[in-house]
């Protein structure tokens, strides 16, 4: 049987990286969207420190998610598109066009692109901003069956743009006869070793840990999942017919607290991280600070609330088993202080 030829959108991006290396590693020939050639020998140098062979069956090819041209060639020959890329800008911005607009037009623009290629199936890297946000703060376990209510409290720019290009895709391959099959992946935060020098996701918790830059920590609950296990549920859902038109909620254990990431770091990283503050800050001081702070102001919502999940139908369906979260901590805190390089573990 030939090797699945697979696309990856986004191919200089963390949670991409990884998804090409789980995606090489399964046998899979990969091609990478990049916005720019000039950046493809910085990524390919950075996944072979993270253990891909450097005769890898990996290309890359230009393509935007706000312009139409190059999408034609990108998807031109493949069996699988891993719809990766989309602004990543949790918080408080000022014009939250500039997150929606590129998620849902480039998410369209890559399903349109498949389509009349035709390409089979198309797995879309959702997010959990897309399911638990303007929930009201009781026991409910959060399942594939949520969504974001976009009116709600605490809902940002990015908990908007990813329910909308999600929900925009869904209606996609709805209405049109020819669309790929279409699966969704709703990861929480994710955090793990980093591809390069970058910093990305959730990572920046861990960032802002280890440089002290969080003196006192807020009363809230983080649920994490390891960047690796994402990929390899992406990788899961290449093939498995029984994941065409599901979504699948990427989680692992309950939600860690500020005070239970920053514990994780110490314990591991020891001297190494003298810098992690474990302090806590009253919830009342968040309040206060609310007032004139609109970064302040998204977290008040989720203040002592923790998030419960349930990873089931991903287990049940694709077999996925990730690793503890803590691990996912671990993996960051480590190769931002440049213990180990990062890679498949």
């Amino acid at each position: 049987m030939p090797a699945p030829r697979v696309l990856v959108t986004g191919g200089s991006g963390f949670i991409a990286g990884h998804v090409i290396l789980a995606a090489l590693d399964s046998g899979a020939q990969v091609r990478a969207t990049l916005r720019s050639l000039d950046t493809a020998d910085r990524v390919r140098t950075e996944l072979e420190r993270a253990g891909m062979p450097a005769d890898a069956p990996l290309t890359f090819v230009v393509a935007d998610l706000l312009a139409d041209d190059g999408w034609a060639a990108a998807t031109d020959g493949i069996d699988v598109v891993l719809h990766v890329a989309s602004p990543v800008m949790p918080g408080h911005v000022e014009h939250e066009d500039d997150v929606i607009v590129p998620a849902r037009e480039g998410t369209l623009r890559v399903l349109r692109a498949a389509r009349d290629a035709g390409v089979p199936r198309v797995v879309l890297t959702s997010a959990f901003h897309a399911v638990s946000w303007g929930h009201p703060h009781d026991a409910h376990v959060f399942t594939e069956d949520d969504w974001t209510v976009l009116d709600g409290p605490g809902v940002d720019a990015y908990g908007k743009s990813k329910t909308l290009a999600e929900r925009a895709a869904w209606e996609f391959v709805e209405r049109e006869p020819d669309a790929p099959a279409l699966t969704t992946m709703l990861p929480v935060a994710v955090m793990g070793p980093l591809l390069g020098g970058a910093v990305s996701g959730a990572n920046h918790i861990v960032q802002n840990l280890i440089e002290g830059d969080l003196k006192t920590l807020p009363d809230l609950y983080i649920p994490i999942v390891d960047v690796r296990d994402v990929a390899r549920a992406h990788v899961l859902a290449m093939t498995n017919p029984d994941a065409a038109g599901q979504r699948f909620l990427l989680s692992n254990g309950p939600a860690l607290s500020m005070r239970d990431i920053a514990t994780t770091i110490r314990d591991d990283l020891g001297d190494a991280a003298p810098n992690v503050s474990t302090r806590a800050v009253p919830n009342f001081v968040i309040r206060i600070a609310a007032l004139f702070s609109a970064q302040a102001r998204s977290v008040v919502p989720d203040l002592g609330w923790s998030k419960r999940t349930s990873n089931e139908r991903a287990r049940r369906v694709l077999g996925w088993a990730p690793r503890d979260p803590r691990e996912a901590v671990r993996a960051a805190a480590e190769s931002l202080v440049g213990r180990r390089p990062a890679g498949i573990r």
